[in-house]
C-alpha cells in the first residue's frame, strides 16, 4: 500500500512499526464554535483512511484530541460573558454530536488538553533540561528553534528565509522571533494551572505532542491533519519530539487538502461560510460524504450546493440498486445453474473488489474507489434489466453484499436486508374486492393485487388494472414496476 508522506513529498510503502498494527493521530478541533465544512472534510478523509486500514486487516489505534483551552475559547467566553470551560464543554459536545451525524467513527482515545497538563509540563521540563527551551521573566516558556538543528525537517522551511510575523507571534522576550510558546503565563480571568514557571496554561503546539507521547508512544505510524497545519503546528510538534525524546513524532505525515466554496476561499466576509451542522440539517450525511470523497483527499475540494444536489441522485442510484438486487434475490429460485448473464455479473463483482483495493492502495484514492463501486452498480442494473425474472439468488445477493461492503469502507450505509415495510391492513379488503383474495395477510394481499393487476394488463383490461392501481394509491402506496417485477412502496 502506497501512502504519500508530506515530509518526503513522495508516496512510500506503508510499513507499520509493529506488524499488523497502525497507531495514528489526527489533530482535533479547538472547541469554541461549530466546526465548518472545511474541518469536516479533514475529519472525513481520515475517517475513511482509518476504515480502509481496518478493512485491510490492520489493528488501528486512533487518537484525536480536543483542544479545550486556547485563546479562541477564552476570547469567545469573554464575548459571551461566560467561563471558558463552559464554552469548551458545550462546543466539545456539539463537535462529537456532528461527527456522529456525519458517520465519523469515534476515536479509540479522545484526550482533552485540560486533563493532560501534567504530561505537558513533564515534556516542557525535559526540553528545558536539555537546552531546547527557556523560561522568561513574564512566566512564559519558549522553545528555542535555533537550538534544534533539524527545525524545518517537516515543512522544508528555512528560518533564515522567513520573516518575523509570518504566522508566528512577535515578542521581545523571545531569543528568536520564531521561538514558540510551550507555556503561557496566566492573565487575569484566564484558566490556569500551577507550574514550576508560575501559573499558566500550555501552548497549542505542546498539547498534541505530549498527548501523542502519553497515549500512543513515539514515533507513531501516521500523523494527520489539514494542510494548513503543516506549519507551524506540525513542524513545532515534531521539533519538540525530536528534542525531548530523540525520536521522530511520526513515520508518515498525511495532510488533507483545503476546501473552497464555488471556487472561492470560504469566509464569513464573502457570505460562503457554512458549518457542518447547517449542511447536515438539509442534506443526508451520505450524500455529503460521497461529494467530498469524489475528490482525492490531498487535492483541493470545490464544494457547491449544486454539486451536492446532484450527488443526492447518485446516492439514490446506489441505494436503489442494492434494494433491487435484494428484491430480485427474494423472488429468484434458490437453485439452478448459472447462465451467461449470471457469470458476467459474477466477474463484475470480483472486478469491483479488485479495482477498489487497487485504487485505495494507491494513497487512498477514494475517487477511484467510488468509480469501482459505480461500475458494479452499472453492471448490476444492466443484469437486472436484461434478466427480468430470470435472476440468480446467489449472484444478486453477492452483488448487493459487495456494494454494501465497499460502501461501508466509505462510511456510506446501505440496506443489508430487503426492505420490509409494514403494509396497511386495507390491502386485504382491496384484494378481496379486486383479486378474489380470501386470506388476512396484508403481504399476501399485496402479492394477489399485483398479480391481478398484471393479469389485467396482459389482457389489456385497462379499466381493471387502473382500478387496482387507484385502490392501492388510496392506501398511500405506489406500484413500482422494476426489472425484477412490480412491488409496492409508500408515497414519499
Amino acid at each position: 500500500m502506497l501512502v504519500y508522506n508530506s515530509q518526503t513529498h513522495r508516496k512510500e510503502e506503508l510499513i507499520p512499526l509493529e506488524e499488523g498494527k497502525i497507531r495514528m493521530y489526527v489533530c482535533g478541533p479547538t472547541v469554541y464554535d461549530q466546526i465548518h465544512i472545511g474541518n469536516a472534510r479533514t475529519f472525513l478523509s481520515f475517517d475513511v483512511i482509518r476504515r480502509y486500514l481496518m478493512y485491510k486487516g490492520y489493528q488501528v489505534t486512533f487518537a484525536q484530541n480536543l483542544t479545550d483551552v486556547d485563546d479562541k475559547i477564552i476570547n469567545r467566553a469573554h464575548e459571551q460573558g461566560r467561563e471558558a470551560s463552559e464554552v469548551a464543554e458545550e462546543c466539545s459536545a456539539a463537535f462529537i454530536d456532528q461527527m456522529h451525524r456525519f458517520g465519523v467513527l469515534d476515536p479509540d482515545i479522545r484526550p482533552r488538553a485540560t486533563r493532560e497538563v501534567e504530561a505537558m509540563q513533564e515534556m516542557i521540563s525535559t526540553l528545558i533540561e536539555r537546552g531546547f527551551a527557556y523560561p522568561v521573566a513574564s512566566g512564559d516558556v519558549y522553545f528555542s528553534v535555533r537550538a534544534d538543528k533539524s527545525y524545518g525537517i517537516l515543512s522544508g522551511r528555512d528560518l533564515d528565509q522567513m520573516r518575523a510575523g509570518e504566522r508566528v507571534e512577535v515578542n521581545d522576550e523571545k531569543r528568536d522571533p520564531f521561538d514558540f510558546a510551550l507555556w503561557k503565563a496566566a492573565k487575569p480571568g484566564e484558566p490556569s494551572w500551577s507550574s514550576p514557571w508560575g501559573d499558566g496554561r500550555p501552548g497549542w503546539h505542546t498539547e498534541c505532542c505530549a498527548m501523542i507521547h502519553r497515549y500512543l508512544g513515539t514515533p507513531i505510524d501516521i500523523h494527520g491533519g489539514g494542510a494548513d497545519l503543516i506549519f507551524p503546528h506540525h513542524e513545532n510538534e515534531t521539533a519538540q519530539a525530536l528534542c525531548a525524546w530523540d525520536t521522530a513524532l511520526a513515520n508518515v505525515w498525511m495532510h488533507a487538502g483545503m476546501l473552497r466554496v464555488d471556487g472561492e476561499k470560504m469566509s464569513k466576509s464573502l457570505g460562503n461560510f457554512y458549518t457542518l451542522k447547517e449542511v447536515l440539517d438539509t442534506y443526508p450525511a451520505d450524500a455529503i460524504r460521497l461529494l467530498m470523497l469524489q475528490t482525492h483527499y490531498r487535492a483541493p475540494l470545490d464544494f457547491s450546493f449544486a454539486r451536492l444536489e446532484g450527488v443526492r441522485g447518485t446516492l439514490e442510484r446506489l441505494q436503489t440498486c442494492v434494494q433491487n438486487l435484494r428484491w430480485a434475490a427474494d423472488r429468484a429460485p434458490q437453485d439452478g445453474k448459472l447462465n451467461k448473464a449470471d457469470r458476467i455479473l459474477g466477474r463484475a463483482i470480483d472486478d469491483a473488489r479488485e479495482d477498489f483495493s487497487h485504487q485505495m492502495d494507491d494513497d487512498f484514492n477514494t475517487a477511484g474507489g467510488l468509480a469501482a463501486i459505480f461500475a458494479l452498480v452499472t453492471a448490476a442494473n444492466t443484469y437486472l434489466a436484461d434478466a427480468a425474472d430470470d435472476t440468480s439468488t446467489a449472484v444478486c445477493l453477492r452483488a448487493a453484499d459487495m456494494l454494501c461492503e465497499l460502501a461501508d469502507v466509505m462510511g456510506v450505509e446501505l440496506p443489508h436486508a430487503a426492505a420490509t415495510e409494514e403494509l396497511p391492513a386495507g390491502l386485504v379488503d382491496l384484494a378481496r374486492a379486486q383479486a378474489g383474495y380470501g386470506g388476512d395477510s396484508a403481504a399476501d394481499a399485496a402479492e394477489a393485487l399485483l398479480g391481478a393487476r398484471q393479469e389485467a394488463r396482459s389482457a389489456k383490461d385497462w379499466g381493471r388494472a387502473d382500478a387496482i392501481r387507484d385502490g392501492i394509491a388510496g392506501l398511500g402506496l405506489l406500484v413500482e414496476d422494476t426489472s425484477a417485477g412490480a412491488r409496492l412502496r409508500r408515497k414519499e
